[in-house]
């Protein structure tokens, strides 16, 4: 997010706010063209499934799963999403693709995905694609490399795969605690120059009630338990954006002012992850 002005970029998907997301961002884009936006493709919208079936690109069984890898779906809902949001995304991740990537299988789905993604920019349809998952990192089903072998598979030296989207918290500290020790997804991730977009940062409102007043005075002493949450996911090594959202004003005012402090420092970030046992 951009310091104090506000966002200076938006996340979304197809199958966000029943099926409406990217179309109500569609004046919001067009009102603000610097400010870039990334949606997904793979969950099926309720909204576009009839759409989808009547398009010849899923049969009614394939629909009704919610969930589709198809390159027919794939190219399809590319379009559609940049007709939605009445521009060019400039990101498309594919989202949460562990829903049907079986580990025997997971590197040809990935690739063949991939090569979808890579067509779609070629054709200038998005600028550039990654992975949204929410547990495709933390069980081992892919790793960086993985994913890298396959972009290079599907693209060559010159892919467009730019960047991952994964849950990052208290609750989900483990990434952090292995980038102190040069490994684990976050340190790939920087080493393979991939942007990395921190979702979930408050795991869906459930971290800030875990927060004491001594966990607090460890991370960001005098703030509320949802800024000392942002300012650890916005200081791990290797995080570009941290992925937000609120419908209040003050929350959100709290949320900029906790991202755009001081960062966390190596040894205050360790100090964390020794307390929390990580």
């Amino acid at each position: 997010m951009a310091a104090r002005c506000g966002a200076d970029w938006l996340d979304t998907a197809p199958n966000y706010a029943a099926g409406q997301a990217e179309t109500a961002l569609a004046p919001v884009l067009a009102r603000h063209s610097r400010v870039q936006v990334s949606t997904k493709v793979g969950f099926i919208a309720e909204t576009d499934r009839p759409a989808a079936v009547a398009a010849g690109v899923l049969t009614e069984a394939e629909a009704t799963e919610g969930h589709s890898l198809k390159p027919e779906y794939l190219r399809w809902q590319i379009a559609r999403s940049r007709h939605h949001l009445g521009r060019m995304p400039d990101l498309v991740f594919l989202h949460n693709p562990e829903h049907h990537c079986p580990s025997e299988h997971v590197n040809e789905l990935l690739y063949t995905a991939f090569t979808v993604l890579e067509e779609a920019c070629a054709d200038g349809q998005l600028r550039a694609y990654g992975i949204a998952t929410w547990s495709g990192f933390s069980s081992g089903l892919f790793d960086i490399p993985t994913l890298l072998g396959a972009a290079f598979r599907a693209g060559g030296a010159d892919h467009r795969l730019r960047a991952v989207q994964f849950p990052l918290s208290i609750v989900r500290l483990a990434p952090i605690a292995q980038v102190l020790e040069g490994r684990g997804v976050l340190a790939d991730a920087r080493a393979a120059g991939l942007a990395v977009f921190a979702s979930a940062p408050l795991h869906g409102g459930q971290v800030p009630e875990l927060f004491t007043p001594e966990l607090i005075d460890l991370i960001a002493p005098g703030s509320t338990p949802a800024q000392a949450a942002l300012a650890l996911v916005g200081s791990a090594p290797g995080v570009r954006r941290v992925l937000i959202s609120t419908g209040s004003q003050e929350h959100w005012n709290q949320a900029v002012t906790a991202l755009d402090g001081p960062v966390l420092s190596r040894d205050q970030l360790q100090r964390i992850t020794d307390v929390l046992g990580t």
